[in-house]
């Protein structure tokens, strides 16, 4: 006669519950975090306790940003005119560069594997090398003045916005593309009735978005000889001329301030 436990006995081994192997995965994922931010702190030389030293001589840097000096407030003003108009012809390079390629690196829009792949491998590349790098290349080429550090700008965001153009149109909805073709339009009608209604409001948010973000490379690109305020800050600093210095902080603050609030407002009337 078999024994009621035997059946118990012999069958498989009792599960742990579902919230304890969570719990295990969790803590593992945590300590592998950890130990990845251990290993970086040493590489960077991570010293917090050197800050906790050497509030002093902070204290003592920072206390001279505290008289901003207006002698030269007129000059610097017009050189924040000439950031933004970095920033904004920056910007139209990079709209022009990025349709084109938006268009042909959208798997569901460009008319042959060979033009989508190179137009990705073309948009990874403008992303890659910051606008910063640029500068110098353009620099070297045409210059010193704001004309390198709009071809800089231009030409690194529009790979971005080339990135964004092409994942924004590989989500619309075919139907609407599908609906152009049945009637018999060809392929521009195709893009300009089915396609860039549904894609332009997103990407208008884009480029104003990196309109404003363009305003603050453009703010510092000059410290590379791009032109506009960025080379009056790094002359300001390396000459330890604190109270301009801060006067010139204050006006990239105020410019940068100013372009968020308009181009939100911009933004939010359009879309």
């Amino acid at each position: 006669m078999t024994s009621p436990l035997a059946g118990i006995l012999s069958g498989p081994p009792p599960q742990a519950p579902p919230h304890r192997s969570e719990l295990g995965r969790n803590l593992t994922a945590t300590l592998v975090l950890a130990v990845i931010l251990g290993l970086a702190a040493r590489v960077i030389e991570l010293r917090p306790l050197e800050l906790l030293r050497d509030v002093g001589n902070i204290g003592v840097f920072l206390k001279g940003y505290l008289h901003p000096s207006f002698a030269h407030l007129g000059e610097y003003a017009w050189q924040c005119v000439v950031t933004i108009c970095i920033a904004l012809w920056g910007t139209l390079l990079a709209l022009l560069i990025s349709v084109p390629l938006g268009l042909l690196g959208a798997r569901n829009l460009s008319p042959h594997p060979v033009l989508y792949f190179a137009a990705r491998r073309a948009m990874d590349l403008l992303r890659a090398v910051n606008e910063f790098v640029f500068a110098l290349m353009f620099v070297t080429a045409v210059g010193l003045g704001p004309f390198a550090g709009m071809l800089a700008l231009g030409i690194h965001t529009g790979g971005v916005l080339g990135k964004l153009l092409s994942e924004t149109i590989e989500s619309i909805d075919p139907g609407q593309a599908e609906g152009v073709t049945a009637v018999g339009a060809g392929r521009l009608h195709v893009i300009a009735f089915g396609v860039v209604p549904q894609v332009l409001p997103n990407f208008l948010s884009y480029v104003l978005l990196r309109f404003e973000s363009d305003i603050r490379s453009a703010a510092v690109i000059g410290m590379v000889g791009g032109g506009g305020i960025g080379f009056y800050l790094w002359d300001t600093i390396r000459s330890f001329k604190d109270g301009e210095a801060a006067t010139v902080i204050l006006l990239i603050v105020a410019m940068v301030m100013c372009t968020d609030v308009i181009s939100a407002r911009i933004r939010r009337a359009a879309i």
